[in-house]
C-alpha cells in the first residue's frame, strides 16, 4: 500500500465550504494513487457550536464539577460530528469512504481522562477498509482503554492521533493541514516580517512547539522522530507549499540545512505566565512544597534555585492553587503576573559565544526588562512583561535576520 495520512484541523472542517476544499485535496491525492487515512479535529474553534470548548462549556453549565469520565465522552463527540459530515460529503462526490472512531481505529490508551497517552495502535480495521478502496476517516483526539473506556488525548491530540496512526501503518509521510502556510519564524500576528520555514529538523520544531508555537503539538513531533516519519505542515487553502519536518538524515532536510547558515531558526512565545520568587525558605520546607505542587499538578518552568532565593514560573491559571500552598507553609514570596516567555530556537547556537550578549543588548536598547532567563543547548528563553511582548519579538527577529 502507498499509505498517506492527512490530518485536518478545526478551521479546515469548520463549515461545509471548508470541507469542500478538504474533499478537493483528498480527491487529488486519491487520484495520484495514495491509500488515504484522514484524521479530523472538531469543527472550528472556541465559540463554534460543535467545537471542543463549546461542548465542555455545555456540560459545565449543568455541573461545574462534572466528572472527567463524562467530560471525555462529550469531548469525543466533536470529532465524530465533523468526521460524519466529511464522510457524507465525500460520498456525495462519489468518493468511497468510511468513518472510524478512535476506538474502531484501534487506538488504545492508558486511561488517564483528559490527557491520555496512546499505549498501542491495532491498525487491522484501517487496513481492511483501505483494501476495500475506502478513504478512511478517523476521529482524532480520542482512543479507548483495554477496559472499553473512551478517553481523550489532551490539547493537540488530533496531531498525536495522526502521527500515531501513521506509525502503526508504517506511513512515511503525515500531512498536517491548518490555516497557516507552515511553521513560521515567529507568530505572524506579532511579527509582520515572519516567513515560512521551508524545512526544519525535528529538534528545532519540537522546541518551537514546546515553547509556545501552536502549529503542531510537541508530542506528535516526538512520535514522528521516533518513527522517522516526515511531517508536512500545509495550509488547506494553499496546499502547494508548506514546511517539511524531518531528521538530518533526510536528503531534503539535510540539503536545506547545509545551505542555510543562519544561527537561529525561529522565535516562539507563550503568554499567561507568572513569575514566583520564594525568599529565605528552609530546604526541607521547600522540598515539602514541591511535593505538594506535584500532587496538585502544578508544573514549573524557567527554574533558578539559589541558597537565598528560588525563582520559577508557572501558568497563571494555577496561581490560586499555588498561593494556597505557599500560605499553608507561611513562606515569604513574591509574584509577578502578566508575564510572557520569549524563546529563540536554533540547533546551531550550542557552543557559540556572544548569543546572550546580543539578546541582552537588543532588549536593553528597546527598554525591555528581562525578569529571568533560562537556556539549553539549542534555546534561550527570556521572561518579560506581557506588555513588552510585541516589541521584544520584533527586535529579536530583526537582530537575528530571520526575515531574510
Amino acid at each position: 500500500m502507498n499509505i498517506l495520512v492527512q490530518k485536518f484541523g478545526g478551521t479546515s472542517v469548520e463549515s461545509y465550504e471548508k470541507m469542500d476544499k478538504v474533499c478537493e485535496i483528498i480527491k487529488k491525492h486519491k487520484d495520484d494513487g495514495y491509500d488515504l487515512v484522514i484524521v479530523v479535529s472538531a469543527m472550528g474553534r472556541k465559540g463554534a457550536p460543535y467545537a471542543t470548548d463549546t461542548l465542555i462549556q455545555l456540560c459545565k453549565q449543568a455541573n461545574e464539577d462534572m466528572s472527567k469520565r463524562e467530560l471525555d465522552l462529550i469531548m469525543s463527540c466533536g470529532e465524530i460530528i465533523s468526521g460524519t459530515l466529511l464522510v457524507n460529503i465525500l460520498k456525495s462526490k462519489k468518493i468511497n469512504s468510511i468513518l472510524l472512531t478512535g476506538a474502531q481505529a484501534g487506538i488504545i490508551t492508558n486511561g488517564k481522562y483528559g490527557d491520555s497517552s496512546v499505549v498501542k495502535v491495532n491498525p487491522q480495521r484501517i487496513k481492511k477498509e483501505l483494501e476495500k478502496n475506502n478513504v478512511v476517516v478517523v476521529t482524532g483526539f480520542q482512543g479507548i482503554t483495554e477496559d472499553g473506556e473512551v478517553t481523550t488525548l489532551g490539547r493537540g491530540g488530533s496531531d498525536t492521533s495522526a502521527v500515531i496512526v501513521g506509525a502503526g501503518l508504517s506511513a512515511k509521510i503525515v500531512e498536517i493541514y491548518t490555516d497557516v502556510d507552515g511553521i513560521m519564524t515567529a507568530d505572524p500576528r506579532i511579527e509582520p516580517n515572519a516567513k515560512v520555514i521551508e524545512c526544519i529538523n525535528y529538534d528545532d520544531v519540537f522546541q518551537m512547539a514546546e515553547k509556545g508555537a501552536k502549529v503542531i503539538h510537541p508530542r506528535a513531533v516526538e512520535i514522528a522522530k521516533n518513527n522517522n516519519i516526515v511531517l508536512k505542515i500545509k495550509n488547506t487553502s494553499n496546499p502547494e507549499n508548506g514546511t517539511s519536518i524531518g531528521s538530518y538524515l533526510s536528503r531534503e532536510i539535510d540539503t536545506y540545512m547545509n545551505n542555510k547558515k543562519d544561527l537561529m531558526t525561529g522565535i516562539a512565545n507563550a503568554n499567561g505566565i507568572a513569575q514566583v520568587k520564594i525568599i529565605d525558605c528552609k530546604e526541607t520546607t521547600f522540598t515539602d512544597l514541591l511535593s505538594d505542587m506535584e500532587q496538585n499538578e502544578i508544573s514549573i518552568d524557567m527554574i533558578n534555585f539559589f541558597v537565598k532565593e528560588k525563582a520559577f514560573t508557572i501558568e497563571e491559571e494555577k496561581l490560586k492553587c499555588l498561593e494556597k500552598l505557599l500560605d499553608k507553609y507561611d513562606i515569604t514570596y513574591e509574584i509577578v503576573k502578566n508575564c510572557s516567555k520569549v524563546t529563540l530556537i536554533g540547533s546551531r547556537i550550542n557552543g557559540i559565544p556572544g548569543v546572550m550578549v546580543r539578546i541582552v543588548r537588543v532588549l536593553s536598547e528597546a527598554k525591555i526588562e528581562i525578569l529571568q532567563t533560562s537556556d539549553s543547548r539549542m534555546t534561550i528563553s527570556c521572561l518579560i512583561k506581557q506588555e513588552d511582548l510585541i516589541k521584544a519579538v520584533n527586535a529579536l527577529h530583526k537582530e537575528f535576520n530571520l526575515s531574510k
